[in-house]
């Protein structure tokens, strides 16, 4: 198996259909990411999604558009709701894709600051493929590679968040109370464990703390 990490983003607009246009451009709202997408039988689609800001407005939202079938939602800070609606040519297209192929969607997918959605697939490279394919007939969208290798059972989205040195240094600061209150160890004291300097342990934290929180609120 292979994974392809991709940044896709609409063009002419801020979302893939009107419904997620209205929602992105509300300021009210704020999208943050995708937990599941399904393509039904009877070619509407399945969400299930999170999201923090205004309630109140994504249901009045939800309530008015022509496309929605019906919606839950729970929580109420960051919350999260489910909804069935009727898709553009384009997103069916995309989710029969998905269907008829051995490609799957990692969850969560998740919406980057400026409206872009951070998508990792698995799959093979012939289906990946015809991905490609798939994204070049679409005028409407943009679709950026960031990263593509073998996947691993033990390679989630978090270690590919981070390189393996990175990694390395981040679990020795957990395993030696880096990161308690209060702190038990010291910078000189990780550097000791893996054999590098003090600043240059200063250095991989900050990187792969930069990548997880930028991840965690985006």
């Amino acid at each position: 198996m292979r994974y392809l990490t991709v940044l896709v983003k609409p063009d002419g607009g801020t979302a893939f259909h009107p419904l997620g246009e209205e929602l992105t451009e509300d300021p009210s709202i704020n999208r943050r990411a995708i937990h599941h997408i399904e393509l039904l039988d009877d070619d509407t689609v399945l969400l299930f999604a999170e999201a923090s800001g205004s309630k109140e407005r994504y249901k009045q939202i939800m309530e008015e558009s022509p496309y929605v079938m019906s919606y839950l939602t729970a929580g109420d800070d960051r919350w999260m709701a489910v909804s069935q609606f009727e898709p553009t040519e384009s997103v069916r297209r995309s989710l029969e894709l998905q269907r008829e192929s051995l490609l799957v969607i990692e969850t969560p997918i998740r919406f980057t600051s400026d409206n872009q959605l951070k998508v990792t697939y698995i799959g093979t490279d012939e289906t990946f493929s015809k991905l490609y394919d798939y994204a070049d007939e679409m005028d409407q969208l943009t679709f950026d590679v960031l990263k593509m290798g073998d996947y691993t059972a033990d390679n989630s989205s978090f270690n590919r968040m981070i390189t393996s040195r990175q990694e390395e240094v981040l679990e020795a600061a957990v395993d030696l109370g880096y990161y308690r209150e209060p702190r038990q160890a010291s910078l000189e004291d990780i550097g000791e464990v893996i054999g590098i300097s003090p600043a240059t342990v200063g250095e991989h934290l900050r990187k792969a703390e930069e990548r997880v929180f930028t991840e965690l609120v985006h």
